[in-house]
């Protein structure tokens, strides 16, 4: 659910550091590591049974040490490889700051915080490295024990074996034959055995994998369970709406919403920031359940109807549009994927948007590449093709979070006409603080502090002289030419 990414913990950059570490643990525990595993289990069985037949006396001795000699080969390679305590968070708090500074380059770039997001990443890897300075003199003591281990070893077998050969016990050619075929296969078991840490790594990484697999969302968008109504028209209504971000706990944002709008009607939400328009939408949406309170869709609770046929009858054009990196075409095409949408159905939705002349003029028209979120283009053109790829799904309530916000007068102008044309015969919901956006509605709502305090067409609530006057008061300078001095 969405409210899942609010958490600091899944943040994008420490998403992806977990995938790049916890999935990488994992393989590399796995698979041929497997193999190579069960490949020396067999060499040094057969090495064994080899010593036994030409010289079982030398065998036992260098059974006695083969521990060591694994113990030893274990530690060297773990050193060689500079396997270092890592923590976790540290690495994970890495990645976010880079995955964020890199995102936003150009916010950083313009604000020259540069050298800031730079201190802040060295600072947040502080931590290993003060680790791997201390444990640097441990790993350089117990690789030189490693080293130094096979040779006592060595020493110690070549003195028995003399022995053996002065005693008439056995000879040279055996001794020989014994101490390769057991010595080699057990430096090939310790080597073997220094991959053990990693399976201890592995089965962490696979924990949290599985943790988050067999997660349950608080909102399943892929679960099957659900009405689907048969005619949808549109009517929307919220019930006594109580309602807390679950990372902001302490923070009532809706305290007993009360709002309706049937089919065809448009419902304008107005207010100060903060005071619940948008989240209000969000709750539609269903990217959170309100904490008490019911969202009614045609008399239906949202929770009782099927999320992504209820999803599919909204369409929302939000206050910053993000575009993906791919084509126009593909960009608007993204708005219904329950169907294979043709190009003579983009090139409708986009002449609703009033964006289709502009893309006509581009070298590759409909295939031009947008750019990452879009920043090939302008926010009044971003704002067009996502409204265009709102409409493409011919949704039943259409929700306007700030639609027109981001366009200078002139295409505030043009898309507002689309947008009338489009409002006809469909519910929707308008989120606005320009008078000019809101004073055509059917309903005008004044939110303040979670709750609708006034209610009423543009009209009716500029008689009453209340909180919507006083809003229009403060903004009407956005709303009429100020007169010539």
């Amino acid at each position: 659910e969405i409210g899942w990414y609010d958490d600091q913990k899944n943040a994008v950059g420490v998403l992806l550091t977990r995938l790049a570490t916890d999935a990488s643990q994992v393989k590399g525990a796995t698979g041929s590591r497997l193999a190579l595993m069960t490949m020396t289990v067999f060499t040094l069985v057969t090495a064994i049974i080899i010593a036994f037949v030409y010289g079982w006396q030398l065998t036992l001795l260098i059974l006695a040490c083969i521990p060591f000699i694994i113990v030893t080969n274990a530690v060297s390679l773990r050193s060689m490889s500079g396997h270092a305590a890592k923590d976790q968070k540290a690495l994970e708090e890495a990645g976010r700051i880079s995955t964020e500074s890199v995102e936003n380059i150009r916010t950083v770039a313009s604000l020259t915080r540069e050298e800031a997001f730079y201190e802040r990443y060295v600072a947040s890897l502080n931590g290993p490295y003060r680790d791997s300075l201390k444990k640097a003199p441990l790993y350089g003591f117990t690789y030189g024990v490693a080293q130094c281990a096979e040779y006592f070893i060595n020493a110690a077998v070549f003195r028995f074996g003399a022995w053996l050969i002065a005693n008439c016990l056995t000879n040279f050619e055996n001794v020989f034959i014994v101490f390769s075929s057991v010595i080699f296969a057990a430096m090939n078991v310790g080597q073997s055995a220094s991959l053990a840490p990693d399976y201890g790594k592995a089965r962490l990484s696979a924990q949290r994998i599985f943790q988050l697999l067999d997660r349950k969302p608080l909102i399943d968008s892929y679960s099957e369970e659900g009405e689907k109504l048969s005619h949808f028209e549109g009517n929307i209504e919220f019930r006594n709406i109580h309602f807390v971000y679950p990372m902001r706990p302490e923070v009532q944002v809706l305290q007993g919403l009360n709002v309706k709008v049937n089919k065809g009607q448009t419902l304008a939400l107005v207010g100060s920031s903060g005071c619940g328009k948008s989240t209000s939408i969000q709750l539609l949406e269903r990217f959170y359940d309100p904490v008490e309170g019911q969202v009614l869709a045609d008399g239906f609770d949202t929770k009782s109807l099927h999320l992504q046929w209820l999803r599919s009858r909204l369409g929302l054009v939000s206050q910053e549009p993000v575009l993906f990196d791919c084509s126009i075409a593909e960009n608007i095409r993204y708005g219904d994927n329950s169907r294979v949408v043709s190009q003579e159905e983009i090139e409708e939705a986009a002449k609703a948007a009033n964006i289709h002349a502009f893309i006509e003029k581009l070298p590759e028209k409909y295939n031009t590449r947008v750019g990452e979120k879009g920043a090939q283009l302008s926010g009044g053109q971003k704002q067009r093709i996502a409204i265009a790829r709102a409409l493409v799904r011919n949704p039943a309530i259409l929700l306007l979070d700030e639609a027109t916000s981001a366009l200078d007068t002139e295409s505030e102008k043009i898309v507002q006409k689309a947008l009338d044309n489009a409002r006809q015969g469909r519910t929707c919901i308008v989120i606005a603080h320009r008078l000019t956006t809101v004073q055509t509605a059917d309903i005008i709502a004044v939110i303040q502090n979670g709750r609708v305090v006034e209610q009423g067409t543009h009209s009716q609530l500029l008689a009453k002289e209340g909180r919507y006057y006083a809003l229009g008061s403060s903004h009407i300078r956005w709303s009429y030419p100020q007169p010539a001095q």
